[in-house]
């Protein structure tokens, strides 16, 4: 199903990304030459419906037409048919962001193992990801690997860094082991700022030679680890408060994300006792965690221990399709 292009389609920089069918008949592998022969990956549209990574290409590749690119481009356009329509993925697709381990013999894992193959071999100076939040969230940038060109990578979008090991099927995982990878979260879908911002960090690895030889100092980068990920469980219904539903989320809920909250914070609602704590919190190595961080006190869902959340989201069907959100906690920066 991967689609290789040796140069950029006819007609495909005037289109949106609900058109990008029209040109492209399914995910597609672009490569687009530059000056420096080492290219930067930059993978986008894993979720259909985060259109800012290809915003900001349009931009990229428009600026770069009639001089040329300062370094090669391998450009993967992921999830067309989802983009067409809007939304994350279709029913009956795996979740893009969650296929890149290339187990089994299913199309995407075929897909998978192309793109690597092919990545291993070009030895790529970077790889960038970009996607959007559904949530309030500042703009981050996440990584797998707590080494100097990682940090200094994602540093260079935003001081604010992620760092986590599950899920371990997402993309920066799989090039963590080829280059220095970051997952770049630029804000909500249809912010102009996001776009800019992801733009200013492209062109900024295009021109970029090498990566510093000494670490980031410390006071150059706040550092989190997520220790784990929050989910409402499958057999309960979830809603906004208001409606009827198993588990019901406060009003603007995802002004929380990145707020060191304190013990007794109220993040939900259950309709009755049998609904249990209403959450599901899973450690890095899957184990049910949800004790430590819930508890609920006449139908309200508390926090027990201080814990600062990301990526809460108020779109319940990303809720159910993904989860509600992550938990962090501080780290201190490697020296």
């Amino acid at each position: 199903m991967l689609n290789i292009y040796n140069s950029l389609p006819a007609g495909l920089l005037q289109r949106d990304a609900t058109r990008l069918h029209e040109v492209l008949p399914g995910p597609s592998l672009i490569y687009l030459q530059g000056k420096h022969s080492q290219p930067l990956f930059i993978s986008l549209l894993l979720h259909g419906n985060e259109v800012t990574g290809w915003q900001a290409m349009q931009s990229i590749l428009t600026k770069y037409q009639q001089g040329g690119l300062p370094r090669s481009i391998y450009l993967f356009i992921g999830n067309v048919a989802a983009a067409r329509e809007g939304w994350r993925h279709l029913d009956g697709q795996p979740d893009y962001n969650r296929i890149w381990k290339g187990e089994g013999d299913g199309p995407e894992a075929v897909m998978v193992r192309q793109v690597m193959e092919i990545m291993v071999e070009q030895q790529p100076f970077a790889s960038l990801d970009l996607h959007n939040n559904t949530g309030r969230n500042p703009h981050y940038g996440c990584i797998n690997k707590l080494e100097p060109d990682f940090m200094h990578l994602a540093s260079l979008f935003s001081r604010t860094v992620v760092y986590f090991i599950r899920p371990d099927s997402v993309l920066s995982m799989a090039f963590a082991d080829v280059c220095p990878s970051v997952t770049l979260e630029c804000g909500r879908p249809g912010e102009p700022h996001g776009v800019e911002h992801a733009v200013e960090f492209i062109d900024a690895c295009l021109h970029l030679s090498e990566f510093p030889a000494h670490k980031v100092a410390p006071h150059d980068i706040d550092l989190f680890h997520t220790v784990a990920v929050v989910k409402v469980p499958p057999h309960l219904s979830v809603g906004i408060l208001g409606e009827v539903a198993d588990v019901c989320l406060p009003n603007e809920l995802d002004q929380l994300n990145f707020c060191e909250l304190t013990p007794g914070t109220v993040l939900g609602y259950v309709s009755n006792e049998t609904v249990g704590s209403g959450f599901l919190a899973t450690d890095e190595s899957g184990q049910d965690i949800s004790e430590r961080y819930f508890t609920v006190d006449n139908t309200h869902i508390r926090t027990r221990t201080a814990v600062m959340p990301s990526m809460l989201t108020m779109d319940t069907a990303i809720i159910k399709q993904d989860c509600l959100c992550y938990l962090m906690e501080r780290l201190e920066t490697p020296r």
